[in-house]
């Protein structure tokens, strides 16, 4: 009998695709939360990396937050206004409390945000595998972010800390990193310094045989501008916190959802644009 809190095996069509860890043994430098990895593209190329040497604290696919309320949630150095990159002894956990459905093509699951021993945040993530072609399937991640205290609740980023472009904060895919750095475009543009900070339907970050393309699938989610890094490190994550600060009221909840097509190979804009469209409809 599986234990109740034990990793969870992504399958789609009977193929591993992915494994998630809820209780990762971390120490608390790297903000320890539960994270997918390895996730495998159908034909078993691994797309995600763990603590790599570049950034310890990237933990292949999950959420992570630089900022809640001064508390960091990313791993790491905290930025401090005026003084940069700094190491501080304030960080957060997401832990794992249970899961309400746990099927082997996806989950859903409960989380506690917690920092300086309280509980900022309560998640909700439901997370789906969906096979799309012979050649490519899609991960659908969903997390819901509810205020549990009786305050306002801010989430910010180092660029809403003073560092321009550096909106990262939120969904998080730390990709495969190879000899040469991946190609990144959208449905109108190419390029690192094109991509990064700005808002569009998908974003596709293309290695040497396989493909990630990511999509924001509501409104609020294709409000938020993309974070995307290829020359240093390669990894794409959805900026809660581009230019200013996300107020979380108490009791209220913020929601995001990202589906990201894992394929083989290196479709053009034309298939990705077609693959984001069939994941998203699923």
């Amino acid at each position: 009998m599986t234990a109740p809190d034990s990793p969870v095996v992504l399958r789609v069509a009977g193929r591993p695709v992915g494994r998630y860890v809820t209780r990762p043994e971390l120490p608390a430098r790297l903000s320890p939360r539960p994270y997918l990895h390895p996730v495998t593209t159908l034909a078993g190329t691994a797309v995600t990396e763990l603590s790599p040497a570049d950034h310890a604290h990237h933990l292949g696919v999950g959420v992570a937050v630089p900022d809640v309320e001064g508390h960091n949630f990313w791993g790491g150095r905290t930025f401090v206004r005026d003084q940069g990159p700094t190491e501080l002894d304030n960080h957060g956990a997401q832990r794992h409390t249970g899961f309400q459905l746990r099927d082997p093509d996806g989950f859903v699951e409960e989380l506690r945000w917690v920092a300086a021993g309280g509980e900022l945040l309560r998640e909700r993530r439901t997370v789906a595998a969906t096979s799309l072609t012979e050649s490519a399937w899609a991960l659908d991640f969903t997390f819901s972010l509810t205020n549990v205290t009786p305050r306002p609740v801010t989430i910010g980023s180092p660029a809403t800390n003073g560092r321009p472009g550096a909106a990262y904060g939120g969904f998080f895919w730390r990709a495969r990193k190879e000899a040469t750095a991946p190609d990144v475009f959208t449905a109108g543009t190419e390029g690192e310094s094109e991509v990064h900070g700005k808002r569009a339907d998908w974003v596709a970050l293309a290695g040497t045989d396989w493909t990630l393309v990511f999509a924001g699938a509501t409104d609020a989610t294709r409000r938020d501008p993309w974070f995307v890094r290829t020359a240093e490190y390669p990894g794409v994550g959805s900026s809660l916190a581009f230019a200013e600060r996300l107020a979380i009221a108490p009791g209220e909840t913020a929601v995001r959802r990202i589906v990201t097509v894992v394929a083989d190979g290196r479709p053009d804009r034309g298939e990705a644009a077609a693959l984001v469209r069939k994941a998203v409809s699923q």
